[in-house]
């Protein structure tokens, strides 16, 4: 039987051309100006349509909304499209099982080849995701593309505690560097993969410069680094992580100095945004994708620095499972002026707007707790919130934290009051007192709120 395989499935060169990496990265978008970047996305998302009308879930979600095939005309028109999030693509996994109606895969015999992931599952059950080798090397492209702009170098060692086994994490950064950095790659995993202090022996061994990963199990790598008397023979330069609202000043002090990079992105749309050399807000790659920050209530765009939610369109990702205006539910917003090149910028990731917790009219981002005890050095960083509901159905969040000894439980409550804006109660624990509730040692992402009012 005759079938394409993954190499004949994809134009390597076509790729760099059209998404290019490292110095012709720079040199095509430093001048480039708004109005030409737009032709770009536009020619893209035309193609983006063509195949989205081909798959069952759009033709269903467009038609809903009264939508046929030439009524969206280029990227202007975008926003007569309905947006969508992971809970349509689980009811679609649900009425269509195993895979779903959303991949456009076609027969097994004709095909291209087919990478199947899940997501970590942190806001609930794990998500599929499906990539064909365009969108899969794209993806991986943008991420390689990104740690050289950042200042990896072929003599880099990069330690990587991404997760692996279903969750895409790891995979998908280990393809990343492989095939588009110079850097020897360690696989390390999370925790259970590799016991935190076999990982900070491996770093030692093998010279490691960089690490990638979630910085809350980086940050604890550090202190296992600490205790095991190994900062001697480790002399890291970079961490490339997910800070979110979180100050990189810790991170970067617990690794005794090294920098910190932010990037932010989600399993189905692979890398967003990144920080450039000068670290001063994350560009968007806006060769790849479409980014739009929408009323979290209204659904309409916000306005230049107002908080939105992050929806994506891939206009690169148009083999297996396109993705057009998927709602990730994180919320963001755009940072004013140019920078170094013509991509918008935005903060960063500040946390789930389907993670909000309102109490007594406030809304509560349980991640905004991280940056209000950022640098306190008798806590470890470490904390996890419990939202319960009384008799008279009123909610209350209890915050856990980690405390290496002499914090003032009510002064710290009135610090997360002044925060957050909203009481909460405090409760005090030893060091590690949380990692049962967070899983920091199994999961890719820690649990930051359990929620126990059985709504």
């Amino acid at each position: 039987m005759t079938y394409p395989t993954y190499f004949e499935a994809l134009d390597h060169k076509q790729l760099l051309d059209d998404y290019p990496i490292g110095d012709a990265f720079t040199a095509r978008y430093a001048s480039m100006s708004r109005d030409e970047l737009f032709a770009i996305q536009d020619k893209q998302f035309r193609r983006l349509m063509e195949r989205g009308w081909q798959v069952p879930f759009y033709r269903r979600l467009w038609g809903a909304q009264g939508i046929e095939p030439g009524d969206i005309r280029g990227l202007a028109d975008i926003t007569r499209l309905p947006v969508y999030d992971k809970s349509d693509l689980m009811a679609s996994i649900a009425e269509h099982p195993p895979y779903g109606d959303f991949h456009g895969m076609g027969a097994p015999e004709t095909r291209p080849p087919t990478i199947f992931h899940t997501t970590s599952g942190t806001t609930g059950k794990p998500q599929t995701l499906m990539f064909g080798p365009k969108g899969r090397e794209v993806g991986n492209l943008l991420v390689g593309r990104m740690y050289r702009w950042m200042g990896l170098e072929p003599t880099d060692v990069v330690h990587s505690v991404y997760g692996h086994g279903m969750i895409n994490g790891g995979h998908y950064i280990r393809e990343a560097v492989t095939h588009f950095t110079n850097s020897v790659f360690l696989s390390a995993g999370t925790g259970i993969e590799t016991r935190s202090v076999n990982q900070v022996r491996l770093m030692a061994d093998f010279g490691v410069t960089c690490i990638v990963g979630f910085v809350d199990y980086v940050r604890k790598l550090a202190e296992t680094a600490e205790a095991e008397g190994l900062f001697d023979r480790i002399d890291i330069r970079m961490i490339i992580g997910h800070l979110g609202t979180e100050d990189r000043a810790s991170t970067e002090a617990a690794w005794h100095g090294a920098k910190a990079y932010d990037w932010y992105g989600v399993g189905d749309t692979g890398s967003i945004a990144g920080e450039g050399p000068e670290r001063d807000g994350m560009y968007v790659w806006e060769d790849a994708q479409y980014l739009e920050l929408l009323d979290i209530d209204s659904g309409a765009p916000v306005a230049k620095g107002e908080t939105g939610d992050m929806v994506v369109t891939c206009l690169y990702k148009d083999d297996i499972a396109p993705c057009i205006r998927f709602n990730t539910h994180d919320i963001t917003h755009e940072l004013d002026g140019r920078g170094e090149i013509a991509f918008k910028r935005i903060a960063g990731f500040k946390g789930r707007s389907d993670n909000m917790v309102k109490l007594r009219g406030i809304n509560v981002f349980p991640h905004a707790i991280g940056a209000i005890i950022e640098n306190r050095s008798d806590l470890t960083g470490e904390y996890v919130c419990h939202l319960r509901r009384d008799a008279q159905q009123k909610d209350h969040m209890t915050v856990t934290l980690e405390s290496r000894g002499g914090t003032d439980a009510a002064a710290l409550a009135e610090t997360l009051k002044q925060g957050l804006g909203v009481e909460v109660d405090v409760v005090l624990c030893e060091p590690g007192g949380t990692a049962k509730a967070t899983e920091i040692d199994t999961r890719q992402k820690p649990l930051r709120l359990i929620d126990e009012r059985g709504v």
